[in-house]
C-alpha cells in the first residue's frame, strides 16, 4: 500500500482520529538549525507561538497549515499521529485557520452562510445555527444579527463569527488562530470557546494573558523555534493578577467605546 493511500485512509476515514500534530525542526532565517527539535501538539492542548513581530511566529503557522515536508523555507516538517502525510493523500479540510485579515466575498445574510456551511459538513442539529450566532455575540461588542449581509460586518463581527464557526460547525481537526485578541473581541471567551471543542489548537498572540493561560508557549527567534516552556506555578499565580489588570482595562474600554466618561480611581 503506498504512502499515498494510507495518508488518504488516515484524515478520510475519521477525521476526529487526529491525536497530534509534530512539528520537526527545520533552520531559522540565517541558515542554522532551530534550537527546539520538536514540537507536539495533543489533541485538547493548547500552544501559543509568542516572539517579537517578524519573528517567524505566522510562518511556523503557514507550514501547519501546508503540512510543510521540507518543501517551504524553513526546511520544517509536519507530522500528524506521528505519521508522514504525502501531499497527494492530504486532505484540504485539516486544518482550521484564522488569519488577522478576516473578510467575505459571499452575498448572503448571516443564518444563510451558516446554515449553508452547516448542510455541507452534513450537520443538521436543531439550533446549530442559532447556537452559533449566540457564541458569537458573545464575542462581538456589536451584535451580529441572522438577517445581515456579511459584506456589512465590521473585522470584529467578522473574526468572533468564524470563532463560533470553527468551534461548532468546521469538522477540521486542527485550528490555527493568528493573534486572537485583535479586532476587538473576548479574548478570554473565544478561548474558551475553541478549547471546548477538544483538538490541537495553535494561538499566535502578543498577549501575556493568553500566553500564561495555555498550558505552553513556544517563543520564535530569527525565524525559528528558540525555546518552549511549559506554563508553571509560579506563573500561574501570576496571572490572576494579569487578569484583573485585563478585566479593568477591558471594562474602561467599553466604557470609552460607548460614550462614557472615565470616573473614580483606577481599582474601582
Amino acid at each position: 500500500m503506498t504512502l499515498a493511500i494510507k495518508n488518504q485512509e488516515m484524515f478520510a476515514s475519521d477525521e476526529s482520529k487526529i491525536f497530534s500534530i509534530t512539528v520537526q525542526a527545520g533552520t531559522r532565517k540565517n541558515g542554522t538549525c532551530e534550537k527546539v527539535d520538536k514540537v507536539i501538539i495533543k489533541a485538547g492542548e493548547t500552544l501559543a507561538i509568542v516572539g517579537p513581530t517578524g519573528s517567524g511566529k505566522s510562518e511556523f503557522l503557514s507550514d501547519i497549515e501546508q503540512l510543510a515536508y521540507g518543501d517551504t523555507i524553513s526546511g520544517r516538517k509536519i507530522l500528524i499521529n506521528d505519521a508522514s502525510p504525502d501531499i497527494k493523500g492530504f486532505n484540504p479540510g485539516l486544518v482550521a485557520q484564522l488569519t488577522q485579515k478576516t473578510s467575505f466575498i459571499m452575498d448572503c445574510s448571516v443564518s444563510r452562510f451558516l446554515t449553508l456551511h452547516a448542510q455541507s459538513r452534513k450537520k443538521h442539529l436543531p439550533g446549530l445555527v442559532e447556537k452559533v450566532l449566540e457564541k458569537a455575540n458573545t464575542l462581538s461588542g456589536e451584535p451580529i444579527s441572522a438577517r445581515t449581509n456579511l459584506q456589512v460586518l465590521s473585522g470584529g463581527q467578522s473574526r468572533a463569527l468564524m470563532i463560533a464557526d470553527i468551534a461548532y460547525i468546521s469538522d477540521c481537526p486542527v485550528i490555527l488562530i493568528d493573534e486572537i485578541e485583535n479586532a476587538g473581541i473576548d479574548k478570554l471567551a473565544a478561548l474558551d470557546i475553541l478549547t471546548d471543542s477538544n483538538k490541537p489548537i495553535l494561538i499566535s498572540t502578543h498577549d501575556p494573558v493568553l500566553m500564561l493561560m495555555v498550558q505552553k508557549r513556544l517563543v520564535m527567534k530569527n525565524g525559528g523555534m528558540n525555546v518552549i516552556w511549559n506554563t508553571c506555578d509560579h506563573e500561574i499565580k501570576y496571572l490572576k493578577k494579569l487578569k484583573q489588570m485585563d478585566t479593568h482595562m477591558m471594562r474602561t474600554r467599553q466604557k470609552l467605546r460607548n460614550g462614557e466618561q472615565v470616573k473614580g480611581e483606577i481599582n474601582d
